[in-house]
Parts: C-alpha cells; sequence; structure tokens
C-alpha cells in the first residue's frame, strides 16, 4: 500500500458532499450518483429515494441516462423517462419503481476520462429546471477539479516514493505513534467523565513531547485542547468531513477550530498548521 492510497481521502466524501450541496439549493426531490469503477458507473449515493431499488445499480456505458452521460461526457436529460426514445431502457425496472420521470445525468470528467455522474430527478413529468441543471453542473465541475487535484498528489507520491527508499522502522513507528495520538485525542473527545477526559489529553500530550524535536521554540503558543484534537486529526490527512466524524462533531465546528489553531500558529493553510504545531512539540 502506498503513502497515496494512505493519505487520499474517499472520492465517495466528495462526492456525497456535493449531491448534499445541490439538494439543498435546487430543492429537487430526488439526487443520487456514483463512481465509475472498472469501466461501469455504479449507484451508491442517494437522497430523497423512497426504495432500494437503484441502490448498488451498475450503469453501462450509453446506457439509460447516466450511462448515456458517462460514455458522451457530456450532461444527458430526460423529461419523461418512461416515454423517452432519445435512451435505452435497459433500467427501466429500478427507475420506474421509484417513480422517476424527469432526469439528468451529469458526468464528471477528469483528465478525458468519466469519473462519476451525478442526478437530479423529479417524479413528475416536464424538462428539470435551469436552475437545478445548473446547480447540479457546477457542483460535476468542482467534483471534477477535486478529483483532480486528488490524482496529481497521488502522482506526486509515487514520484517521491520512486525517488526516495522506503521509510525505515523509524519513520513507520512514528506514523504509527501519531495514529495513536490522533486516536487517543479522538477517545477524549468522546468520554462524558472529565477527569478521564484530561487524562486521556495528558497522555497525548506527553506522547507528542516524547517525539518533540529537543529544540523546541521557548514560546509554545496555547491552543485549546479541541483545537489540538482537530489539527492531530488533520495531520492524519483527513478532511474536515473526516475529522468531524471521528471527533463527532459537525463539519463548520472542526472548520472554526481549525481556523481558531492556523490564527495562533501563523499558518496560512492545514499544512503549514500541522508543520508549525509538530515544531512546537503540541503534535507528535
Amino acid at each position: 500500500m502506498s503513502s497515496a492510497d494512505v493519505l487520499r481521502p474517499r472520492d465517495s466524501d466528495a462526492l456525497r458532499a456535493e449531491l448534499r450541496q445541490v439538494a439543498a439549493m435546487s430543492g429537487m426531490p430526488v439526487v443520487f450518483g456514483g463512481q465509475v469503477h472498472a469501466g461501469a458507473l455504479v449507484l451508491t449515493e442517494f437522497l430523497g429515494t423512497r426504495t432500494s431499488a437503484m441502490r448498488g445499480l451498475v450503469v453501462s456505458p450509453s446506457s439509460g441516462v447516466g450511462g448515456a452521460a458517462f460514455a458522451s461526457k457530456r450532461p444527458t436529460s430526460v423529461a419523461d423517462y418512461r416515454a423517452a426514445s432519445t435512451i435505452t431502457h435497459h433500467y427501466d425496472a429500478p427507475v420506474l419503481t421509484e417513480g422517476l420521470r424527469a432526469v439528468v445525468g451529469i458526468p464528471v470528467v477528469v483528465g478525458g476520462e468519466s469519473r462519476a455522474v451525478l442526478y437530479v430527478a423529479s417524479r413528475d413529468a416536464g424538462p428539470v429546471g435551469d436552475r437545478a441543471a445548473d446547480l447540479a453542473m457546477a457542483a460535476g465541475r468542482r467534483l471534477s477539479v477535486e478529483l483532480a487535484i486528488r490524482d496529481e498528489v497521488d502522482r506526486r507520491l509515487r514520484l517521491r516514493e520512486a525517488a526516495v527508499p522506503a521509510p525505515g522502522p523509524d519513520a513507520v513507528l512514528a506514523e504509527q505513534l501519531r495514529a495513536i495520538h490522533a486516536e487517543v485525542r479522538g477517545i477524549a473527545q468522546t468520554v462524558g467523565d472529565a477527569v478521564t477526559r484530561t487524562r486521556l489529553r495528558d497522555l497525548s500530550d506527553r506522547l507528542a513531547r516524547l517525539m518533540a524535536d529537543p529544540g523546541i521554540p521557548d514560546e509554545v503558543p496555547a491552543l485549546a485542547p479541541r483545537e489540538l484534537d482537530v489539527l492531530a486529526q488533520i495531520a492524519l490527512g483527513c478532511t474536515n468531513a473526516e475529522a468531524a466524524e471521528r471527533l463527532s462533531v459537525g463539519p463548520e465546528t472542526v472548520k472554526s477550530y481549525l481556523r481558531s489553531a492556523m490564527t495562533k500558529l501563523s499558518a496560512h493553510t492545514r499544512h503549514e498548521a500541522v508543520v508549525r504545531a509538530r515544531r512546537h512539540g503540541l503534535l507528535p
């Protein structure tokens, strides 16, 4: 397993986040999507559905609305799925079981290849409104950029791994200790007893100091426990959403604590904040 495999956030989380935003802003009754795996589109994310008829559906290129969008790399829509003559009807059973009539499929294209498809749909016949379609297309573009950035990070990590010898036992141990440190802080976040929570955080602080550079600057920024909790997860490569899930808080709460920690550390990016926290012995 390469560093890229370990550090890359789950693309499904990014897809789910975009679908939620489209659903919230467009008011469309059904929003769903999936990623392309082994040359086929697999539907996994659903908002507003009433049945599980389409869950896990494998869509072949050029088949149905999503397959057409996947193959052509262009948005595809039908005003009435049941009567549409511009698409194949391979998936009539699951789609009509869900009661969908108007459907728009938006491909997420990265490097000339379709990587996912986002859908907005209605149970009423008639064209999907321009606003809803525009919101879905904007979400598709954002997701395309995000996946392209992740691919580039993976590419650079692979190049670096090819040029640099595999990490020795000390480096592997350091990463394991950092994971343990983050897990301890995450557990402390969920403990109701204040004494136990304080003891767990003290333990994580001792672990951070144990791995710290002996030349720690005299003036160490005073970060709040919650700010350190968030930074510990970010140091493992977690997105805000993943950090929120691990710490049992909301993404906006994570963003607030991260912003505060960056200010105290005089850091302009999340990566710089982690580096400065380690330099001060606040993180292992």
